[in-house]
C-alpha cells in the first residue's frame, strides 16, 4: 500500500502542471461563471487525495490540504480555488469507497480494518449530521452516506458473530 500511495502522489504532479494551465484560461473573477467545466474532476480529486492519505495514516484530509496536494488555493478570495461543496462531494465519494474496502479487507482476511474503517465512518457521519445541507445534490450524496454506514455496520456484526472481530480488537480465542 505504501508504494501504491506513492505512487499516486507522483500522478498529483501531472495534476497540479494541468490546474495552473487551466487557471491562465480564464479571468480569476469568473470561476463561478466556469466552474461546472471543473467541479467533477475537482471532486474526483479530492477523493483520489483523501484516499490516498487515509491510506497512509487513516486520517481525513483537511480541504487545506488537499489544495496543497492538487496546487490550488484554499481560500475564495485567493483565486482558482477549491470550492467547500466539491471537497465535501470528494469526501463522500470516500466514504463509499472506504465501504467497499471494508467488505474486502474481509474477503483478504484482514479483520482488524473493517473495525477501524467503521470508527472512521461514524466519526465522519457525525460531522456531516452537524451541517446544514440544503436539498441539492450534496444533501443527496450525504444521504446515501447511511447506506456506507449501515454496509460497514454489516461487516463489523458479521466479524463479531463470527467471532473473527475478537482477533482484531486483540482478545484471545479468534478461529479463522
Amino acid at each position: 500500500v505504501p508504494k501504491k500511495c506513492q505512487k499516486a502522489r507522483e500522478h498529483f504532479g501531472t495534476v497540479r502542471t494541468q490546474l495552473e494551465s487551466l487557471k491562465t484560461k480564464f479571468p480569476a473573477d469568473q470561476y463561478y461563471r466556469f466552474h461546472e467545466h471543473w467541479r467533477f474532476v475537482l471532486q474526483r480529486l479530492v477523493f483520489l487525495a483523501a484516499f490516498v492519505v487515509y491510506l497512509e495514516s487513516e486520517t481525513l484530509v483537511t480541504r487545506e490540504a488537499v489544495a496543497e496536494i492538487l496546487g490550488i488555493e484554499a481560500d475564495r478570495e485567493r483565486g482558482f480555488h477549491l470550492d467547500i461543496e466539491d471537497y465535501l462531494s470528494g469526501v463522500l465519494t470516500l466514504a463509499s469507497e472506504l465501504a467497499r474496502l471494508a467488505v474486502n479487507s474481509v474477503t483478504a482476511g484482514d479483520y482488524s480494518r473493517p473495525l477501524r474503517i467503521s470508527t472512521f465512518i461514524n466519526e465522519l457521519d457525525s460531522g456531516f449530521r452537524l451541517l446544514n445541507l440544503k436539498n441539492d445534490s450534496l444533501r443527496k450524496r450525504y444521504d446515501g452516506l447511511k447506506y456506507d454506514v449501515k454496509k460497514i455496520e454489516e461487516v463489523v456484526y458479521d466479524l463479531s458473530i463470527r467471532g473473527l472481530n475478537k482477533e482484531a480488537t486483540g482478545g484471545a480465542g479468534g478461529e479463522k
